[in-house]
């Protein structure tokens, strides 16, 4: 077995977690302040099978960015020519995964 430990921000902790639950995993979530800016995260801790470890990864990936708009950089960008608006991906999580010898349900 494997412990995943993903630190994500608050905002997308919620979508992360549904995610798991829909795919048939569990976790356990801690609110968290860290980084540079003492930002509000939530930590997940969840105990896997070794062989579906890619999957809970790809879950955490996929869940945990969002997509923002970007504002206009001045008058110059109203010069420019009508393109789709651009956004940006922000976000993410920090995992760490080590082995896990023993896991029990008491």
């Amino acid at each position: 077995m494997k412990m995943v430990m993903a630190v994500v921000p608050r905002d997308e902790a919620g979508r992360v977690l549904e995610a798991l639950v829909a795919a048939g995993h569990t976790a356990t979530f801690s609110d968290s302040r860290g980084g540079a800016l003492r930002q509000a995260q939530q930590t997940l801790f969840i105990a896997v099978e070794k062989r579906n470890l890619e999957r809970v990864l790809t879950i955490i990936r996929k869940h945990c960015r969002s997509h923002v708009p970007l504002e206009s950089a001045g008058p110059e960008a109203m010069l420019a020519p009508a393109t789709a608006p651009a956004t940006a991906e922000v976000g993410g999580a920090a995992v760490f995964i080590w082995d896990l010898d023993r896991f029990e349900i008491y």
